[in-house]
């Protein structure tokens, strides 16, 4: 299993790392860049935006060539997941559907409803296929759900909600695909926990694998961005995967386990619609960026973008932490974690960041 899993990270690695530079040259040659000039853009030149490809392409690679390989050798174990063709059919069509309306707002520009109707497109592809959330029963609370179609709703705003948190949460250079690496790791060591089938604790690697091959040319100062293609398909797989891994049980821990992963991205999402609600006092209004994001925010407070995304990382990263003690060792373990760990920041935060407010050339 283990030389499977470093299979699916590296073959990932590789072709995103590969295909990157290929990716910036058909971006440019096509003209699908981001141009600056925009209050909330923090860019200050042009910028390709098409790295969802590379992204794209090494999970794809990774994941093609172990379900070949382990098909013909026999060991591709598949418990807990039924009907495996069909699903994989209606992966690639969601997904089909989802890259070509991304990359039409990569490349043209489409409205937000657009995009939002072909994420729901998408969604309700995957549900039709087969993947979907089989059952809820959190017993301490009494919540039992297993009526079908409420659990297809369900399903529904959970694609599309995750794929849209981390869209939103792609606002500074290496800040999403970060974020993506950390949660992925997090979700990596849940499943491995929860003993999920393997099919997902591939998937997920090889989209760690391909996030960080593209990581070095996304990262402060970066080289291109991944787009809406790459932040909705990672929403987007994110989603689906985390689905496929708490397939086998769906206690309360394993259930909330993804979401306290997601939570920053999440939270973030939830206060722009309603900052935006209120704003507005329109509906439409929730589809109209605006610069008041965590990630914003923190920029106002006079941190480099490095270091406000530094800090998001660190909070990515206590809360899959928190998420892993918290289904390991219980609720108060994993609370005494999360408080000792704010504590340290909190007394050391101004040390850490002492240059905070001054730009990165500023100190050569």
């Amino acid at each position: 299993m283990w030389g499977d899993i470093s299979i699916a990270f590296l073959l990932a690695f590789i072709t995103a790392y590969v295909v990157t530079p290929y990716t910036i040259r058909f971006a440019k040659k096509i003209g699908a860049m981001d141009q600056p000039g925009n209050k909330r853009k923090i860019h200050t030149v042009a910028m390709p935006r098409l790295g969802g490809l590379a992204i794209i392409s090494g999970f794809i690679v990774s994941v093609s060539y172990l379900i070949i390989a382990m098909h013909a050798e026999g060991n591709l174990a598949l418990t807990g997941i039924s009907n495996i063709t069909t699903k994989a059919i209606w992966f690639l069509i969601g997904s089909l559907i989802l890259i070509v309306f991304c990359f039409l707002d990569d490349y043209k520009g489409i409205p937000a409803y657009t995009k939002l109707l072909g994420q729901t497109l998408a969604a309700l592809a995957i549900i039709h296929g087969g993947i979907q959330i089989d059952k809820i029963e959190i017993t301490r609370l009494h919540i039992y759900i297993y009526n079908a179609e409420i659990l297809k709703v369900i399903t529904l705003l959970w694609i599309v909600g995750i794929t849209n948190a981390l869209n939103l949460t792609d606002g500074l250079d290496g800040l999403l695909s970060g974020v993506g690496i950390i949660s992925c790791l997090a979700l990596l060591i849940v499943f491995a926990m929860n003993e999920s089938p393997l099919i997902s604790i591939l998937l997920i690697t090889a989209l760690a694998g391909a996030l960080t091959g593209f990581l070095p040319y996304n990262f402060t100062p970066a080289k291109t961005f991944m787009g809406d293609t790459g932040s909705n398909f990672l929403g987007f797989l994110l989603s689906i995967i985390s689905i496929l891994g708490i397939a086998k049980t769906y206690t309360a821990l394993v259930i909330i386990s993804p979401l306290i992963i997601f939570a920053l991205p999440l939270v973030d999402t939830a206060f722009a619609i309603i900052r935006r609600f209120v704003k507005t006092k329109s509906v439409k209004g929730i589809f109209k960026a605006d610069k008041e994001h965590l990630h914003h925010k923190l920029m106002k407070k006079g941190y480099t973008q490095k270091q406000a995304v530094l800090i998001l990382y660190s909070i990515t990263a206590t809360l899959g932490m928190f998420a892993i003690i918290l289904l390991e060792s219980g609720f108060w373990k994993a609370i005494s974690f999360a408080l000792i760990v704010i504590a340290i920041f909190a007394i050391g935060y101004k040390d850490i960041f002492k240059l905070r407010g001054e730009k990165d050339g500023a100190k050569k």
